[in-house]
């Protein structure tokens, strides 16, 4: 993992004009372009439709900016809708099936290689049975990154959760673990209502960075400094990582599968992956 990874993940509704234009425009590192519960269902042919225009005209400008950019469609048959709708835009990172279930993404996975397109999938898992199924949805074809949908899960479980979130965690961190199993990308910290204390949406977001997760989807701009103060490491937390590595690379070549740094700590793979995943938060 050393390529750049999203620390933040904005969700902009499709059907919202000039709101694309300014989410892209934003600091955010990655947008999300909803279709699905941002949208009316009454408004959602005429938001695939703004947003298929939309991405022909920005097409030449998101080409350099190296950004991701995800699209966030519905569940079961009108997510294949979606699919069809989108089929001929250019620049897509991938797709964020909303609801996700392993019959959902298999589905999706078959039509997007029928189509001859390599876009990814970031499901997002927003049912007890998507979140136990997580290990299986972990390892399908095309997923890069899982996300959960709190919200969701926890009005089909009647959970309540407290101001530590403590009655999640344990969801949050079945997800962290399939992830980890699967060898994909860590997964994004859930979104929160909370836009306007500070204070307790950077405790959140610092919660879950603990708790594994890398990078935070966003619902507001107002967010997206806290996220990015919590998962952007320091210049010397860089400079360590990347001496570390260096070091460790050049211990490998030499034969070895560890070495013992100046502090009398044994580096192995287990540290130089921590390394790698610094690097790929850096930006700069």
């Amino acid at each position: 993992m050393t390529t750049s990874i999203p620390r933040s993940h904005l969700y902009v509704p499709g059907h919202a004009g000039a709101r694309l234009d300014k989410a892209w425009a934003g600091v955010a590192d990655a947008v999300i372009i909803d279709l699905e519960d941002a949208v009316p269902v009454a408004e959602k042919p005429a938001a695939r439709r703004a947003v298929v225009e939309w991405l022909a005209s920005t097409a030449e400008r998101r080409a350099r900016s190296g950004r991701e950019l995800w699209i966030r469609i519905n569940s079961g048959a009108e997510g294949l809708t979606d699919v069809d709708a989108l089929a001929g835009a250019t620049g897509l990172t991938g797709l964020v099936p909303a609801k996700a279930t392993v019959a959902d993404v298999r589905a999706l996975d078959a039509e997007l290689e029928r189509r001859g397109l390599d876009w990814r999938l970031s499901p997002l898992l927003e049912t007890p049975g998507a979140v136990l199924d997580a290990r299986v949805i972990a390892q399908l074809p095309r997923v890069l990154r899982l996300q959960i949908g709190e919200y969701d899960l926890c009005a089909a479980t009647g959970i309540q959760p407290g101001a530590d979130e403590a009655e999640t965690a344990w969801a949050r961190s079945w997800v962290v673990f399939a992830s980890g199993e699967a060898g994909i990308e860590p997964p994004v910290a859930p979104v929160s209502t909370v836009v306007r204390d500070e204070a307790a949406f950077a405790a959140s977001t610092e919660r879950a960075a603990r708790q594994g997760f890398l990078g935070r989807a966003c619902i507001h701009p107002a967010q997206l400094p806290a996220v990015h103060a919590v998962f952007t490491p320091s210049a010397e937390a860089v400079a360590e990582a990347t001496a570390l590595l260096t070091a460790y690379d050049a211990a490998i070549a030499a034969g070895a599968g560890a070495y013992i740094d100046e502090n009398g700590r044994m580096v192995d793979e287990a540290l130089a992956r921590g390394a790698r995943r610094i690097l790929a938060l850096a930006r700069g």
